[in-house]
């Protein structure tokens, strides 16, 4: 019997989660996310040579990087459907090569509007595939220790802001952003399309796991005393309410730094320390995720997240910054991740790569809500600190929401 066959039959399926191939899996949807989610951090790092290039305001610009969030939100409900459908490859592949031509396109446009649609239709549209999906694909391939799985699979899109902006603005500044764009098109179709291959086996999906997902995701609604849709509807605002608040400082960094007389150089470097420790937070918030859960973790993310974003307003010194924004990464970065393990406590496996990929839509639609409005403030103001503060105020809605769920969980408990 072929490999293929094996890992189709049950049993075979359940010996695989949490095995060798499980990690290795792990590792290549690492990479994957690493170089999927360049897009995301390259507009942060092209905004200020776009703004000359184009004429154009800060608010303008960051229409570009509003629509770079949409893109990438629709892209994970997209292929997360997809993924639950045909399996991860085809989203992944596929991705690979539209984001490809994205970057292409991206650097030969001759409008502001084309640079938009072209980084928010294709670039992030085609990244998304490479966040939820993959996520909640490494879910269905881990039991006891899936927070930590889903976590270091998550920590791509944040390994891709810390390496990725210093080796951008390197390129920028020697060739310039349209060279350096059509350089990741290269990059991304010859890693990309390589490393899709290591996601060929079937995931496990086996009978009896899937009636003990099924029967595990009934009791925490039970605990909750919500219905599957008033749950979603909520992690849905709290997901946007939180990014909105986490798009001030990751999205306006390496301009903030511009308008501080520090240079973009410097807020580049900051976004990448910024994005660095969130990466490891990011995975040390799975270790906390398997021991308190993932609605505990979120709590804790958004708390912190809060007490950074007021720092922000405090304090402007170029150190302080790099203080605050490594203090920033470090809160922050299991607040997403969190999301997909809620998802998964909650909802039956056989919907997670679309529920996933509904709650990331959410998230981006508020970074990329927060990204704009950050713009529009700075307009209105000729200063960051009215955005900081309007990022205070969201981070409140989502701290709020996460708060009552968890109260709510305790009280039903007590009463049973």
């Amino acid at each position: 019997m072929s490999a293929v066959a094996r890992a189709r039959r049950p049993e075979a399926a359940a010996e695989e989660a949490e095995s060798a191939y499980a990690w290795l899996r792990l590792g290549a949807a690492l990479a994957l996310g690493t170089i999927g989610s360049a897009g995301l951090w390259a507009i942060v790092v092209v905004m200020p040579s776009v703004e000359t290039t184009f004429a154009a305001s800060r608010s303008e610009v960051s229409l570009a990087y509003t629509s770079t969030m949409l893109g990438f939100g629709l892209g994970g409900i997209a292929m997360g459907r997809l993924s639950d459908r045909f399996g991860i490859l085809r989203p992944v592949a596929g991705s690979a090569v539209v984001l490809a031509a994205g970057y292409a396109l991206a650097g030969w446009t001759s409008t502001l509007w084309q640079f938009a649609l072209v980084q928010g239709a294709l670039i992030g549209f085609a990244s998304g595939a490479t966040f939820g999906p993959l996520m909640a694909d490494i879910s269905l391939w881990f039991s006891t220790r899936r927070g930590i799985a889903v976590s270091i699979c998550a920590s791509g899109n944040y390994l891709a802001g810390t390496v990725w902006p210093l080796v951008l603005q390197h390129f920028v500044d020697v060739a310039g952003w349209r060279q350096a764009y059509i350089g990741f098109a290269v990059l991304s179709l010859c890693t990309m399309l390589p490393l899709s291959l290591f996601l060929r086996r079937p995931s496990p999906r086996p009978r009896v796991a899937a009636a003990r997902s099924g029967a595990a995701a009934g009791a925490g609604l039970a605990a909750l005393g919500l219905t599957s849709g008033q749950l979603q509807a909520l992690l849905i605002i709290a997901g946007v309410a939180c990014c909105v608040a986490m798009a001030m400082p990751q999205g306006h960094i390496v301009a903030y730094c511009g308008d501080l007389g520090y240079g973009v150089a410097r807020g580049a470097e900051m976004l990448s320390v910024m994005l660095g420790c969130g990466m490891v937070s990011r995975i040390a918030s799975g270790w906390v995720a398997d021991r308190i859960g993932g609605l505990r973790t979120l709590l804790l993310g958004s708390a912190l997240q809060a007490v950074a974003l007021v720092l922000y307003l405090l304090f402007t010194g170029l150190n302080s910054l790099f203080v605050i924004s490594a203090l920033f990464g470090l809160f922050q970065g299991g607040i997403v991740p969190s999301y997909a393990i809620v998802v998964r406590e909650c909802f039956p496996s056989r919907e997670a790569g679309a529920r996933v990929g509904m709650v990331v839509m959410a998230t981006l639609v508020g970074m990329a809500l927060g990204g704009w409005m950050s713009g529009a403030i700075f307009d209105l103001t000729g200063a960051y600190r009215a955005a900081f503060a309007n990022g205070v105020l969201w981070n409140l809605l989502n701290l709020a929401i996460a708060c009552w769920l968890l109260r709510r969980a305790r009280r039903l408990v007590a009463f049973a």
